[in-house]
């Protein structure tokens, strides 16, 4: 089950990773057909007008899709903000009591934003509802892929308070230890 969680996971990330190299691209495009069209101007030749339709839109959908596929392994990789220190000075008992009721916390929120995310992905698509750029993207697409981060955020929490209610080290706090270790030497 381990290795089946740690794969979702990172495929989640890899599709966050993709999703920044679109933007990258797409705007990369944009760019060099702007330097382009300069040159060409300033040759004296006519420009080319090379452009992404609709690319701020477009930009944003892949960032949103970026930002909440990317939730399962930044918690997992102990990459979320976190008062370390408070629990640190609470000692490893209450330490861990804090991190259990911190984590069912945070499980109830992405639930509970998992389950209206996805409502409202299926609203816009029984409504069939639009983007207004030129490029008219349908938008339960990306409030699908922002239903579907924040659903594996939710697992990944879930896995995490599992860990935690079983007596383990869950995975943000080991890596946060091995970066104390690793800051120590």
């Amino acid at each position: 089950m381990r290795r089946l969680l740690d794969a979702i996971y990172g495929a989640a990330m890899v599709a966050a990773c993709l999703s920044m190299l679109a933007i990258a691209g797409l705007v990369g495009v944009q760019v060099g057909g702007r330097i382009l069209d300069r040159l060409l101007v300033w040759a004296g030749a006519s420009p080319l007008g090379i452009q992404v339709p609709s690319l701020a839109e477009i930009a944003g959908f892949l960032f949103v899709g970026a930002a909440f596929l990317a939730l399962p392994s930044t918690l997992r990789a102990g990459g979320h903000v976190r008062v370390t220190l408070a629990l640190k000075l609470a000692g490893p008992r209450v330490g861990r009591v804090l991190a259990g009721v911190v984590l069912a916390l945070a499980l109830a929120l992405a639930v509970f934003a998992t389950w209206h995310s996805g409502a409202q992905a299926l609203d816009s698509y029984a409504f069939n509802t639009m983007s207004f750029g030129r490029v008219r993207v349908p938008l339960w697409i990306p409030q699908s892929v922002m239903t579907l981060g924040l659903g594996l955020f939710a697992l990944a929490l879930a896995d995490e308070l599992w860990q935690v209610l079983r007596g383990r080290t869950p995975a943000f706090r080991a890596a946060e230890i091995g970066r104390e270790e690793e800051a120590g030497r």
